[in-house]
């Protein structure tokens, strides 16, 4: 799927996808609750009110940049606390490259957050040593988001991952800190959306007067615009993550900004009584 915004193109590159089994990342999204909200269905939800996720990149290629926006799982991982997600063998790069988009073009690497399922592609297994998949990028991490998962990357349930897909390009020397609100280049600004994790960031594009926000894991999936006070399981704060997905929810609702999630498809934001709805 690929999204034109001005002169930038935003090319979504599937790792996989999934239909139900999201109940241990969104407990309130139970079947009967989905079906409540029918303008899920079809595309965002099931008749049968399972929800219709995935987990996906996003190439951002501007006129002078080549980023990818957060990299998935990624294959050969373990210790990872969903078992699915252990010693994955996906044709992710060679589907990449096939989109245009071979690794050794990419000039950054940009993740919104630091789980699991957003830095796996950061790294790839070569000779049994973990190696940056992009050689000739910069990986661009918040600095308040890196320096909280350095802090506990010695915690069990981090260890493998800071391990396997964080230390390594931050040993290659190949990582950038930056703020949260940063600017990269003409049509790349950061907004800080903490909640999710402690430095977490969205992605605000702009080109020619059009704009797209990439939301990361503002929310997991549109069910949560109608009900903001379903936190995931993940949210480090979910207190701080309702405040989060009002605030941004209400800035870009009822406007032309095309509105990409972390592991949802394209469409617009618009209000909906006290709440919102999607548009696909």
């Amino acid at each position: 799927m690929r999204w034109t915004v001005g002169k930038v193109t935003i090319t979504k590159i599937v790792e996989m996808e999934t239909v139900g089994s999201t109940r241990f990342i969104l407990p309130q999204a139970t079947n009967s609750e989905i079906q409540k909200l029918p303008w899920l269905i079809p595309h965002l939800a099931t008749e049968e009110g399972r929800l219709r996720m995935s987990v996906h990149s996003l190439v951002v290629e501007t006129p002078t940049r080549r980023i990818v926006v957060d990299t998935c799982i990624g294959n050969d991982k373990s210790g990872r606390a969903v078992p699915t997600w252990n010693h994955l063998d996906n044709p992710y790069l060679a589907d990449m490259t096939a989109a245009g988009y071979a690794p050794e073009s990419i000039d950054t690497v940009l993740c919104t957050h630091l789980h699991v399922d957003h830095v796996g592609w950061n790294t790839r297994l070569v000779g049994g040593r973990w190696v940056p998949t992009f050689a000739n990028a910069r990986y661009v991490f918040g600095k308040t988001e890196y320096d909280y998962w350095a802090a506990h990357s010695d915690r069990a349930e981090h260890k493998a991952l800071f391990d396997d897909s964080i230390r390594p390009v931050v040993e290659a020397g190949q990582v950038d800190l930056v703020a949260s609100d940063a600017t990269l280049g003409d049509e790349i600004t950061l907004i800080p959306t903490p909640g999710h994790s402690p430095g977490h960031m969205s992605v605000l594009i702009a080109s020619e007067g059009e704009s797209a926000l990439l939301t990361g894991d503002v929310a997991h999936h549109p069910c949560q615009m109608a009900h903001l006070d379903w936190s995931s399981n993940f949210d480090s704060d979910p207190v701080q993550s309702i405040g989060t997905r009002q605030e941004l929810f209400s800035r870009f609702a009822d406007t032309p900004t095309l509105v990409i999630g972390g592991h949802f498809n394209g469409g617009r934001i618009k209000r909906d009584g006290a709440a919102f709805r999607f548009e696909v």
